[in-house]
């Protein structure tokens, strides 16, 4: 059989006859899919994230795909904004009069047509390897692969991050037939964390979290052997769907356009993971297992059956024949330690054919009788689920291989596969992380020995600054007091300015001095997963949800004292940056430093061009919940600098207590990347900019957009908590006064925090109001409907005691009322949403709710809406915000 052997051996798994007859047909397959779908201007100057995310047109309407180059679009839009329809490729076409309706009986999931090789049937093949025309529908993996493709390798990581909160199969091994290459996509899936729970029993030891390219678990591959009349991702996905509620996790057959030909992503591997909830009635194993899909025969991508059955517990071949082409391929693999699982439909094979060669295999393989499953058009379906659950039970139960991607990744390395990782910028970008990382043993320890500008020193500052802010308002302030905070605060800038920048934070500043932009991006991302993976353990506070998470704080915190944990993050070198830009700009206002003599002048711009690459930017620092001004204010100089003409803002910020889903809101309806569901995470408030498209900036009104998430800023203080509350009632003041739109996340009906009406009362005062949208988000019940406005009766019921106090503290008896008047005055306007809870099922294996996805863009389009439509505060360019800022 020695021979036998190299018949196989070729990448793309045809022998080379096959290789050498169709190269041309392969390469214009895949430009002809590629101009079909308007991508191949993407080819060389790869389709960005930013490109992705910009305002636009179609950013305000619900629209449907008309033609093919629709369809890209199309697919970004609904999966930035987690639509579980994202995968539907459908498009509004006119009906032809003679057009038919395609025989869904005629074909395969696989594509495979059945004939027989006597008869000339050459039309009829020739006929379906037509590639789609405009009037044709795009099967929706081809539609996948051709982006991915296009894209460079932040939007891919994009792609796949927001394909595994829908909870859809993520591309794995990407199949590129122009060039005879494939890639394993561990990149990719680099910024994919998964919560779980161990069993038993569920509690809070039992809570884990973790990155699914680190975490190993057992793999099970399912595979297609020649031709199969059952479906492999109808059967996974009978496999991961707990009770009678199947997710469609694998795009199968019987799903609208399932079964369109497949063009270009025969020879894709998909990968999906079942992850357990710590309950027993609900989960199908105890422990999270990955579960593996190959696209295609194994015949024609060898290469990629051979990753499988070696990263692989056990391996699942689906087939009705098996021929003695068929026998070659598997008995190649009698070296293999992977277990081997057939399951067959007789019916449609030759029975007595695959009884002879499945003998010959049994001691080859070293199966038994028990490895063959037959399944027919009769087999009871839940008993025959149940039984492929039963298997890779008894296989989890006794040892077996446990594999993280990055275990896979070294395996497709060996197997000569292409890895997106093992490009020269990433890996330059992650052993300048890994410099850094390595000397961080304790991350307290670290701030302290090595961001020394933080801490004591930046919280005295910035105390002694908001008392001399607060001195120039006052009436007749005595100058003897102001001289000396004046002499405390150059005292403690001159302390800050002598220290010199550790050998950590110069290599962070040399790494986001990089000519490169695009190692300039891998950098920042190896920073936060390299941080993420050192830093002091997180909370391991099990969720009901994401969402649910909040800090817990006593009526008399300290206002220096966290709210919760702060781990350390890329947002800490960049603080302390700014710290040494803040006290070298106040020596140099002050006269104690010549301005020929700064040595962190260009730090600004170097920040903003993080925030023109799109990472979010501190605003209000979070350890001192205060604005380092000098720094802010530079650094949008250097914003408008860069920008040019283009640098009419609009500001939409959105505050309220930590755990209702501010975030999720905004990363869902924008595809920003705040912080989200970590009771730990950073506490400050952020900002982050999108690009309006140059062909809609003049009818929305501005350039860009500047949102804000406030974090974790408002804790919902009451009044009696003195000090604190003051504090956030200002912090609200600053972030809505900022603004041209505010959105106030509630999670009850009437948890409205003392602080936000207190900073709706200071700002009337001023007669600056931003544009408002209160939002109710559902944290638990997914049944409650789209957004709607609320009940009328409940808007205008008398104010509590939050209302009343904090009219109180301003001195008006009466600002209740007006209060009322302002924020609730015309719910016909829909200024009050209620959003349906976020998940559809039971985390961690639920997906995000379509009702949740198609309310936020409702909210998105309102928004747009009323920013065009004037009805925000007039847009400001950036000199004016900078103005703005200083004042308030």
């Amino acid at each position: 059989m020695e021979g036998d052997d190299c018949e196989f051996r070729y990448g793309d798994g045809t022998n080379e006859a096959q290789d050498n007859d169709f190269p041309t047909v392969e390469r214009s397959r895949l430009q002809e899919m590629l101009s079909l779908l308007g991508l191949e201007t993407y080819q060389v100057q790869k389709l960005s994230l930013q490109d992705s995310l910009q305002i636009s047109f179609d950013s305000m309407k619900n629209w449907a795909p008309q033609v093919p180059k629709d369809l890209p679009w199309n697919f970004l839009r609904k999966l930035q904004a987690l639509n579980a329809d994202a995968r539907n490729t459908t498009m509004v076409l006119d009906v032809l009069p003679d057009a038919r309706p395609v025989e869904k009986e005629s074909q395969m999931e696989e594509e495979i047509i059945y004939w027989d090789p006597a008869d000339d049937l050459a039309a009829d093949i020739y006929s379906f390897s037509e590639l789609p025309t405009p009037d044709t529908p795009v099967n929706p993996l081809d539609l996948l692969c051709a982006l991915l493709l296009s894209s460079d390798s932040f939007l891919q990581q994009e792609i796949a991050l927001k394909m595994a909160l829908c909870q859809f199969a993520l591309p794995l091994v990407l199949p590129d037939s122009e060039n005879h290459y494939h890639t394993f996509l561990l990149w990719a899936m680099r910024g994919i964390v998964r919560t779980w729970w161990s069993q038993p029993p569920r509690g809070m030891g039992s809570f884990r979290e973790d990155s699914v390219v680190l975490s190993r678990a057992p793999a099970f591959a399912f595979v297609r052997m020649d031709v199969s009349s059952n479906s492999k991702s109808q059967l996974l996905n009978a496999v991961l769907s707990p009770g009678h509620r199947q997710w469609d996790c694998f795009w199968h057959r019987d799903l609208n356009l399932g079964t369109n030909a497949r063009e270009i992503s025969d020879g894709l591997v998909e990968i999906s993971w079942f992850f357990p909830s710590g309950r027993e009635d609900l989960d199908i194993f105890p422990e999270p297992v990955a579960f593996l899909n190959l696209r295609g025969d194994i015949g024609s991508h060898w290469l990629q059956f051979k990753l499988l059955t070696e990263i692989s517990s056990a391996v699942f071949i689906l087939t009705d024949n098996i021929s003695k082409k068929e026998y070659k391929l598997l008995y190649s693999m009698k070296e293999s330690t992977t277990k081997y699982y057939f399951i067959l439909s007789p019916y449609r094979g030759k029975r007595n054919t695959n009884l002879r060669f499945l003998n010959k295999l049994i001691p080859v393989l070293k199966i038994d009788h028990s490895h063959v499953l037959v399944k027919v058009s009769s087999t009871d379906s839940d008993s025959f689920v149940k039984r492929i659950r039963a298997i890779i039970g008894n296989v989890l139960r006794a040892p077996c291989r446990r594999v993280s991607v990055e275990d896979m990744a070294h395996a497709a390395r060996k197997l000569g596969l292409k890895v997106d990782e093992d490009c020269e910028e990433c890996q330059k970008a992650k052993d300048r992380m890994e410099r850094i990382t390595r000397k961080i043993k304790d991350s307290d320890a670290y701030r302290r020995d090595e961001l020394r500008l933080q801490g004591d020193p930046w919280r005295k500052a910035a105390q002694v600054e908001k008392e001399f802010c607060q001195l120039q308002w006052a009436v007749d302030p005595p100058e003897k007091h102001r001289a000396e905070l004046r002499r405390r605060l150059l005292e403690l800038r001159m302390q800050q300015n002598g220290h010199e920048p550790s050998s950590g934070v110069q290599e962070f500043i040399s790494g986001i001095s990089s000519p490169s932009l695009s190692e300039k991006q891998y950098f920042l991302r190896w920073m936060e997963w390299g941080l993420a993976r050192v830093a002091q353990p997180r909370l391991r506070q099990p969720p009901e949800t994401l969402l649910t998470l909040r800090p817990k704080h006593g009526g008399t915190t300290d206002v220096g004292e966290p709210l919760w944990p702060e781990p350390l993050g890329v947002e800490h070198f960049l603080r302390e940056m700014g710290q040494f830009y803040e006290a070298e700009s106040c020596l140099v206002e002050a006269g104690r430093l010549p301005a020929g003599q700064r040595r962190f002048a260009h730090f600004p711009g170097l920040a903003s061009e993080l925030l023109l690459t799109g990472l979010p930017l501190e605003l209000i620092d979070g350890s001192t919940l205060s604005m380092p001004v000098r720094w802010v204010t530079g650094l949008l100089k250097e914003l408008h600098v860069r920008l040019e003409r283009r640098s009419r803002l609009v500001v939409l910020s959105t505050i309220g207590v930590p755990g209702t889903g501010k975030s999720t809101l905004l990363n869902t309806m924008f595809g920003l990347r705040f912080a989200t569901g970590k009771s730990c995470g950073p506490r400050g408030a952020f900002m982050q900019l999108i690009t309006v498209a140059e062909g809609f900036s003049q009818d929305l009104g501005c350039d860009h957009i500047l949102v804000i998430d406030s974090g974790g800023l408002i804790g919902g203080a009451l009044t009696s908590a003195g000090d604190r509350f003051e504090l956030e009632a200002s912090l609200a003041t600053l972030l809505m006064g900022l603004s041209n739109v505010t959105v106030i996340s509630l999670a009850e009906t009437k948890d409205i925090p003392a602080a936000i009406l207190h900073a709706f009362l200071r700002l009337e005062k001023t007669g600056h109001m931003p544009n408002y949208q209160f939002v109710y988000q559902n944290l638990h019940d997914v049944s409650v409907p789209g957004p709607r406005p609320r009940d009328k009766r409940q808007l205008l019921d008398p104010p509590g005691d939050l209302s009343r106090a904090a009219a109180q503290m301003e001195k008006q008896g009466d600002g209740f009322r007006a209060l009322a008047g302002l924020a609730f005055c015309d719910p016909e306007k829909q200024h009050i949403w209620h959003i349906p809870g976020l998940w559809h099922g039971a985390p961690p294996m639920a997906a995000v709710s379509l009702a949740y996805s198609e309310a936020i863009f409702e909210l998105k389009r309102c928004l747009l809406e009323n920013i065009r439509n004037g009805l925000s505060n007039q847009n400001k360019n950036i000199q004016q915000l900078i103005e703005l800022v200083r004042r308030l």
